[in-house]
């Protein structure tokens, strides 16, 4: 699963091994994208921070493995495997490692209201 360039449509998929981890890194598969929004699968290694970006759109992150550290504007929410939230537009966000984490995030651009 993890060699193939994209997903096959219309095929089950085991979601926790879409994407690997590598050691001392963090690792991303796009699933979907489309101009309507997209579908990330990440792997996030020990000891890793995904630097703080903001979005002009919702994004939904789903932690499909470990737990994730994640950085809203001031507040910090420990996301366990399972476990989603949605991170609202235009905030400053940030994930942080403190054990490995996989997790997927989903955006959708069109409908967007403010």
């Amino acid at each position: 699963m993890n060699n193939l360039e994209h997903l096959e449509k219309g095929t089950a998929h085991i979601i926790v091994e879409i994407i690997e981890y590598a050691l001392d890194a963090i690792v991303s598969k796009t699933i979907v994208k489309k101009t309507t929004g997209n579908i990330t699968a990440t792997s996030v290694a020990t000891g890793e921070e995904m630097s703080e970006l903001e979005s002009p759109f919702d994004t939904y992150v789903q932690i499909i493995d470990g737990i994730a550290k994640i950085r809203v504007n001031d507040n910090i929410v420990i996301l366990r495997k399972g476990e989603g939230m949605i991170i609202p537009a235009h905030s400053r966000h940030s994930f942080q490692a403190d054990e490995q984490f996989k997790m997927l995030t989903t955006v959708i651009k069109s409908g967007y209201e403010e």
